[in-house]
């Protein structure tokens, strides 16, 4: 999500900047591809990666009940702010500066987002009053109808990758919720196969996916990847093989896979998009920018096998969101994206932390508890008095996908501190 006004010009690529330099000063003959590799790191020179912050603190709490308090306090918010055709957000509550939005395809795109995330977090939090089940029946109902017709708003907009990703992670828990109703899984299951076959269409050409164009208007997307929504969709596919069993794009799998790792800084930062590449250390690609895309970006990784994706590495990157939250935390609620701190957007802020719950659960499970109570001390103290959260005023979407990242959130470190042993 990118405000139009506030785009600046990409220079061109460094390397084709150097190349005329690199013939002037390279001796006849010379490969400048064959120089030595670096030395590999030793004891006084440690890996990129290694972030020098101390131990988390000790912290206890917070209790179990604390938790169920505060999702059902966000469950309750959900619940009172679903719209009356089961969807959640509206074009409504518009401000002075808003971001690109053509209508009417991105608002359906916003709203099949917003949907799928607020009915996913409700879902996660394993509340099932009467009240919750009807709000899920409708929802439901809702994203059957809906998501079929989901597709771009225009060739520079493709925001609604962001509905078929989150309407896949949607569907998968639904399909669970629906385990005693074979004819109903079998409809999710085959809405979650459009939704993957419309994520292929929607492919940029140099694999991976993004939201946004304003340089290229081609019938395949061919402007700008970004590492976090490539990675956001990866996660949700191999959701649905893990869940409904269904076969994932291996072209399209394998094309994403090697973006992300494109944009893979050596410290385990990543590119905001494939074209920052070329200036690795602007900062929005340096570790303070990067704190809630590095969550994302391992977990897909560690998802699809990738080996350096260490459990340290995990470890480090969990470790630097906590430490470091409030370079993220300042630019939380913050109307223009990007204008602060290491351009960090307030979008941003329950996203990371929601996936940084995917890294805990790849630990061992004597390591999960700690990172637990800090991402819900977290989360827990940015709740609103009506039950909500929210990082980012975005027309009337933004306190249902904040609270639907929130519960969830909170819902799994609930989970794994209440049972420890869990998978």
């Amino acid at each position: 999500m990118t405000n139009s006004r506030s785009l600046a010009v990409i220079p061109l690529p460094l390397h084709r900047l150097l190349t005329p330099l690199l013939l002037l000063v390279l001796p006849a003959g010379a490969d400048p591809d064959t120089s030595p590799p670096p030395p590999a790191p030793t004891e006084s020179q440690p890996p990129p990666y290694r972030s020098g912050l101390p131990p988390l603190p000790e912290l206890s709490g917070p209790t179990i009940q604390e938790l169920d308090h505060s999702i059902q306090k966000g469950v309750n918010f959900l619940i009172s702010s679903q719209n009356k055709n089961g969807s959640w957000g509206a074009a409504t509550r518009t401000k002075g500066l808003n971001i690109y939005a053509p209508v009417p395809g991105a608002h359906h795109a916003f709203r099949s987002g917003t949907t799928a995330l607020a009915l996913y977090g409700i879902l996660t939090s394993r509340d099932r009053r009467p009240a919750s089940l009807l709000c899920i029946d409708r929802a439901e109902a809702w994203m059957l109808k809906e998501l079929p017709r989901l597709r771009r708003a225009n060739l520079k907009s493709t925001y609604n990758i962001w509905g078929h990703a989150y309407g896949l992670r949607a569907l998968c828990a639904l399909y669970t919720h629906r385990a005693n109703d074979p004819a109903k899984q079998n409809a999710l299951k085959a809405l979650a196969e459009t939704q993957i076959e419309l994520l292929k269409r929607y492919e940029d050409v140099d694999g991976g996916w993004g939201y946004l164009d304003f340089k290229t208007f081609t019938r395949k997307p061919s402007g700008l990847p970004t590492s976090f929504t490539t990675a956001t969709v990866l996660i949700a596919m191999h959701e649905t093989h893990q869940v409904m069993g269904l076969e994932l794009p291996e072209r399209e799998v394998t094309r994403s896979l090697q973006s992300i790792r494109k944009q893979q800084i050596p410290d385990f930062a990543y590119a905001y998009a494939l074209s920052h590449q070329y200036r690795p250390r602007g900062y929005i690609n340096r570790p303070a920018g990067s704190l809630c895309r590095s969550q994302v970006c391992n977990a897909a990784l560690r998802f699809f096998g990738d080996e350096s994706i260490t459990d340290e590495i995990l470890k480090i990157w969990l470790e630097r969101l906590i430490h470091r939250n409030g370079w993220v935390d300042i630019a939380r609620k913050r109307p223009v994206p990007h204008e602060t701190h290491f351009s960090n957007s307030g979008y941003f802020y329950y996203y990371g932390h929601f996936y940084a719950t995917d890294c805990i659960a790849f630990l061992p499970k004597s390591d999960q508890s700690v990172y637990c109570q800090h991402l819900s001390k977290v989360i827990l103290a940015k709740q609103e008095k009506d039950g909500s959260w929210w990082d980012y005023p975005l027309y009337s979407y933004h306190q249902p996908y904040g609270t639907g990242y929130a519960v969830a959130t909170l819902a799994r470190c609930r989970d794994r501190l209440a049972a420890p042993a869990l998978p």
